[in-house]
């Protein structure tokens, strides 16, 4: 399934030549592995509690989800580009020890999903934080998705306010 999708990638080919590229070559490989799930979890030396069981299980339950990349041209085949951007979170468990409570914690965790956000939006973070935190005391409440990084480019971009200290 991966070498359809890396050729794919390789020619940067978009929107509906993707999606054809998908059905003709990585549609039979999908199919073909959830009918081999299929027949893997029909066979009577497999009990329940295998480990392998569980596996065939999971993936035969998430089959819509796990096919969604075959239709949709924008969605990618696996999650690899944001669980490499995610890495910091786990490489910053021993900072988050000197947090005092859970909650300071839960601030912490949120600021860095926000990074993150940021980074896969191609947000400068801290021109967006400098920004938002200005903005938001102002900002109408029921808008509030308008702050966050992808709608924040879109509309306030190319115009983000400055810090005092930059004026």
């Amino acid at each position: 399934m991966f070498f359809p999708e890396s050729g794919v990638r390789v020619s940067n080919i978009t929107g509906e030549q993707k999606k054809q590229i998908r059905q003709e070559e990585s549609k039979p490989l999908v199919d073909e592995f959830f009918l081999w799930c299929h027949q893997e979890r029909q066979k009577p030396e497999l009990t329940k509690t295998n480990p392998l069981s569980k596996v065939l299980a999971y993936a035969e339950n998430h089959k819509g989800p796990l096919e969604v990349f075959l239709d949709d041209p924008d969605v990618q085949m696996d999650t690899n580009h944001l669980e490499r951007l995610l890495r910091c979170i786990p490489m910053g468990r021993k900072n988050w020890l000197f947090c005092w409570t859970e909650t300071d914690a839960e601030h912490v965790a949120i600021i860095q999903s926000l990074l993150v956000s940021c980074r896969l939006q191609d947000v400068d973070p801290c021109k967006y934080l400098v920004d938002v935190l200005q903005r938001v005391s102002l900002h109408p409440a029921r808008q509030i998705d308008e702050l966050i990084p992808r709608n924040w480019k879109e509309r306030f971009g190319k115009n983000p306010l400055k810090a005092p200290l930059d004026k």
